[in-house]
C-alpha cells in the first residue's frame, strides 16, 4: 500500500494528546487504608472522586496506566443529550415511563456536564454546534422522522428538525446521504483537554490519583470492608467504586462479564484550507450517519483539521492499516478530501452493554457505573457524580437507570469472541439497507 496518505510526522497516538499529553504520575505510595477506592481515572471515576472529596469523604483513584490513558482522552468529544438507542425502541422494550426516565436522564447528564465545564472554568474548547444525523437510506430518513415525532409527542426536552436530501448540502458536503435529522443543543469539545482540566480539579480537591496501579481483585472481608489487590500491593477500603467501562479486566470479573469492549478508530487530517472545511462541513457541526456501524466526522476545536471516525470493531492492520481503510472511507463519503493526508491514526476502547443502556448500582457491596455505549462524555460525568452523591447519603442521587438488572450472556467471560461475527452481521445489514434503498 502506498504511504502517500501520511503527512510528515504521522503519529499513532491520539491527535488530542498533542495539546494534552498524558501526565506522568510518578511514583506515588500506595496507602494501606482508604475511605473510598475508585478503579478507573476516566470521567466517571474522577466525577465520583471530586464529589466525594468535596462532600467530606476521602477518595483515591487507582489507574492501571497513566491517568486518562483510556477512552476519556481518545473519544470523539461529542457532547450529546440522547442515548444510543432511538427513543421509540427504548419505549417498546421498557415501556413509556421507563423510557422517559432514561431519556430525561440523558438530557440531565448533558446539562450537568456543560454546567460543570462552565462552573469549573475548564478550557476544553466546548461549543454548542449542533449535530447532523445523516440518513444512509431513504427508509432511515423516515425512521429518523418517526422517532423525532415520538420524542416530541412525549414532551422530551429537545429541539430538532428534519433536513431533506435537497437541502443537506447546507449541512455536509456529500450526496451520499438522503437527508437527515438536525439536532440543536448538542456540542463538542476537546476530550483530552477536558480530562486534563478535570484531573486538575480532582487533585486540587484533595483526592489522590495513583497511576500504573492495576486492580487485580476486590474482596469483601468479614468486617464489611474491602481488600483491593493491585499490581503494587493491597489496600483496604470502606467502599469501592468500579468505573472502568470498556477497560474492565478479569480482576473485576463480575463487571468484565457484563461489558463488551469494542475498539473504535479515528484519523485526523493535516491542516486543511478554509475552502475545504467549508466544502465538507459548512456549518462546522458534528456529523454521524444512521448506519449500524457508523461513520462520524467533526472539525478539530481550532477549526484547522477534520477528524473522521469509523469501521468500529474491525481489526485491519493496527493503526497504520486502519488509517488506509479510514482514508478510503473518508474520501468515498467526502470526495473533496481525496488529496488530504492524515496526521494521526489511533484507537480507543468503548464499553457496550448487552442491553445497550448504561448501568449504575451495587454488586456484593461494590458500587459501579459503566456501559455508556459510545456516549460516555456527558453520561460518565453525570453518573459518576450521582454515584458519589449516593455514597454521601444524598436523597437526590436517583437516576433513570436505577434498579435495573445488569445482563450478561452464557459462556461470556469478558473476551468478546463473538465480536467479528456481530460486526460482520451489522456490516451486512448496512450493505443490505444500501442495496435495497
Amino acid at each position: 500500500m502506498a504511504d502517500d496518505i501520511f503527512a510528515p510526522g504521522f503519529k499513532t497516538d491520539p491527535y488530542w494528546w498533542d495539546a494534552a499529553p498524558r501526565p506522568d504520575p510518578g511514583e506515588v505510595a500506595l496507602p494501606e487504608e482508604v475511605d473510598v477506592a475508585i478503579a478507573g481515572s476516566g470521567y466517571s471515576g474522577m466525577s465520583a472522586a471530586i464529589t466525594l472529596q468535596r462532600g467530606g469523604r476521602e477518595a483515591v483513584i487507582l489507574e492501571a496506566e497513566m491517568p486518562g490513558f483510556g477512552a476519556s482522552t481518545r473519544n470523539a468529544g461529542f457532547v450529546g443529550r440522547t442515548l444510543w438507542h432511538k427513543f421509540g425502541a427504548i419505549k417498546r422494550k421498557y415501556g413509556e415511563k421507563q423510557a422517559l426516565a432514561m431519556a430525561n436522564t440523558a438530557v440531565e447528564a448533558h446539562k450537568f456536564a456543560v454546567e460543570f465545564i462552565e462552573r469549573e472554568q475548564i478550557s476544553c474548547g466546548f461549543v454548542y454546534c449542533g449535530r447532523f444525523i445523516a440518513a444512509a437510506t431513504p427508509s432511515h430518513y423516515e425512521d429518523l422522522a418517526k422517532d423525532l415525532k415520538v420524542m416530541l409527542d412525549h414532551g422530551l426536552e429537545m429541539e430538532a428538525e428534519m433536513i431533506p436530501r435537497a437541502e443537506q448540502r447546507g449541512q455536509i458536503g456529500t450526496d451520499r446521504y438522503y437527508g437527515g435529522m438536525l439536532l440543536h443543543g448538542t456540542g463538542a469539545l476537546h476530550p483530552a483537554l477536558y480530562h486534563h482540566g478535570f484531573l486538575d480539579r480532582v487533585t486540587r480537591s484533595g483526592a489522590r490519583v495513583i497511576g500504573n496501579t492495576r486492580v487485580s481483585s476486590i474482596r469483601r472481608d468479614t468486617d464489611g470492608r474491602f481488600t483491593v489487590e493491585t499490581s503494587r500491593g493491597s489496600l483496604r477500603a470502606k467502599d469501592v467504586i468500579v468505573a472502568t467501562n470498556g477497560y474492565s479486566e478479569p480482576g473485576e470479573k463480575w463487571f468484565a462479564r457484563r461489558m463488551v469492549p469494542i475498539k473504535g478508530y479515528a484519523v485526523a487530517t493535516e491542516p486543511v484550507s478554509s475552502e475545504i472545511m467549508d466544502a465538507v462541513l459548512p456549518t462546522r457541526r458534528t456529523v454521524i450517519d444512521s448506519k449500524n456501524n457508523i461513520y462520524a466526522i467533526r472539525p478539530s476545536p481550532d477549526g484547522t483539521r477534520l477528524i473522521f471516525f469509523g469501521r468500529t470493531g474491525m481489526e485491519e492492520g493496527g493503526e497504520v492499516g486502519k488509517a488506509h481503510r479510514l482514508h478510503a472511507a473518508m474520501k468515498a463519503v467526502f470526495p473533496d478530501l481525496a488529496d488530504v493526508r492524515l496526521s494521526h491514526s489511533w484507537l480507543g476502547q468503548m464499553g457496550f452493554t448487552f442491553d445497550k443502556i448504561p448501568h449504575i448500582g451495587v454488586h456484593d457491596g461494590v458500587h459501579y457505573t459503566m456501559g455508556y455505549n459510545g456516549a460516555g462524555m456527558p453520561m460518565g460525568t453525570y453518573l459518576g457524580r450521582q454515584l458519589g452523591r449516593f455514597l454521601l447519603g444524598d436523597a437526590e442521587a436517583a437516576t433513570g437507570f436505577d434498579g435495573r438488572g445488569f445482563p450478561t450472556r452464557p459462556f461470556y467471560r469478558g473476551e468478546p469472541w463473538f465480536l467479528p461475527m456481530a460486526v460482520g452481521y451489522y456490516n451486512m445489514r448496512d450493505r443490505w439497507d444500501t442495496f435495497r434503498k
